[in-house]
């Protein structure tokens, strides 16, 4: 009986590592996607990927300007890709339309 108490209580004590396994295989997913690359330009990305949902203003010195599309957001520096961002929880193993 002590022994199955131990047992049990080590067991308990261990954390779960399951989230670890989730945020790896995340992060393989997402090495795989089709996403603005940085150095695109607005209009290349445009043709690869569609229209974005939404446009922002330019913000800043240098201009900084977000495009966001379903699955991320597209942060620009002047015309050029400066960063992919992909929405929380986001990971989706699919090529881009048209690739």
């Amino acid at each position: 009986m002590t022994r199955t108490v131990l047992t049990l209580i080590l067991l308990l004590a261990i954390p779960p590592l399951h989230a670890d396994v989730l945020l790896i295989e995340q992060v393989r997913q997402a090495g795989r996607m089709a996403v603005p690359e940085n150095g695109q330009t607005q209009a290349e990305v445009e043709a690869r990927f569609g229209s974005p949902r939404s446009k922002s203003n330019p913000v800043g010195d240098p201009p900084i300007t977000r495009w966001d599309y379903e699955h991320w957001n597209v942060y620009f520096e002047y015309d050029r890709v400066l960063v992919t961002v992909l929405h929380q929880g986001e990971v989706i193993d699919k090529e881009a339309p048209g690739a």
